[in-house]
This record gives C-alpha cells, structure tokens and sequence, in this order.
C-alpha cells in the first residue's frame, strides 16, 4: 500500500455510530490529525447542519459535502470522519476508496436510537417515528457503506478502547501514543 494511502483512515458510518468521537480518539492513539466533514463544513459556512438543510435541501448539502470530502481526503496523515450520507454520492465513494482505509463503523438501528434519541441537530429524524427512518436510511446506506469499506467493525460494544484495538488490528496501523 502506498505510504499516502495508508496514512488516511475514513470512518464512514449512519449517525450516532460514533464516527466523530472515535475519530477524535484515534486520531490521539495514531497522533494524526482528525477532521469532521460535518465540522468542516459549518467552520467554512458559519451555518449549522440543520440551517443548511432547511435552506439548501438535502441536495445543496450533499454538493457542499462533496466538496470538502474531496478536499480533506488529500491531507495526510489524517483521520476523518464523515457524515452518514456521504455514501450516497458515487464520487465520494470513489474518493474515499481510492484515498485511504476506510472503516464502516457498523451500528445497529436500535442502538443508532439510543445514541441520537435527545439530539436536535439530525434534520434527517425530524420525523414521526424517527425508528423508521433510521431502519429507511440504514437499509438504503448499508449496501454503501460495505461497498466504499475495506474493513467493517462493529461499535455495539460501546467501548471505545475495544473498538479502536480492532480498527488498529484490521487496519495494520500502530498506535504511537
């Protein structure tokens, strides 16, 4: 594997799986720098995610995500977690396979409810039964996610330090801290 490629590690993943808290861990276990997708694009907007959404649509976000997903997947060394749709445009599919690792952060709907239950910030669960749109959204995404990820770890143990030993294991890279 190219040195660039293997100093880039992509969590791809459906909200609440962890993907932005266990990047951040990573990244200190690794000491890499970690970046947020989502992050990145309310620091350049000065928007929220939620603002975005009711403003631009889905699809104006989707274009912004793109953008920064092809931006950030050429820094290197980097840990970078994504936003749970970022599957849903081939292109960055593409640019994430052909970057870096990527590692689906596999969560199930029901602990994917237990997670984002209170949080407000989802524009996506702003819904009736937000259950059903996860069980919706997962089943779309899913066939995505195995697709783009060359390693697929499960978070239902919700032991961070668990799961970052196995995304070290799979993915052949060593801790430096």
């Amino acid at each position: 594997m190219r040195t660039e490629v293997s100093e880039r590690l992509f969590l791809v993943g459906p909200m609440g799986a962890g993907k932005s808290t266990l990047g951040r861990h990573l990244a200190r276990v690794l000491d890499w720098p970690f970046r947020d997708v989502d992050s990145e694009i309310e620091h350049r907007t000065g928007a929220d995610i939620s603002w975005i959404f009711d403003v631009e649509g889905e699809s104006g976000f989707r274009e912004r995500e793109a953008v920064v997903v092809a931006e950030l997947t050429h820094l290197a060394p980097i840990v970078l977690a994504t936003g749970g749709g970022v599957v849903e445009t081939p292109a960055n599919r593409e640019v994430l396979r052909e970057r870096g690792q990527v590692v689906y952060l596999y969560t199930p709907v029901e602990l994917q409810m237990a997670r984002t239950r209170r949080d407000r910030n989802r524009p996506l669960l702003q819904t009736g039964d937000p259950e059903a749109r996860l069980r919706e959204i997962l089943d779309r995404r899913d066939p995505l996610y195995r697709e783009v990820a060359d390693q697929v770890v499960s978070t239902e143990s919700g032991n961070m330090r668990r799961v970052t030993d196995e995304i070290l294991a799979c993915t052949g890279l060593s801790a430096r801290r």
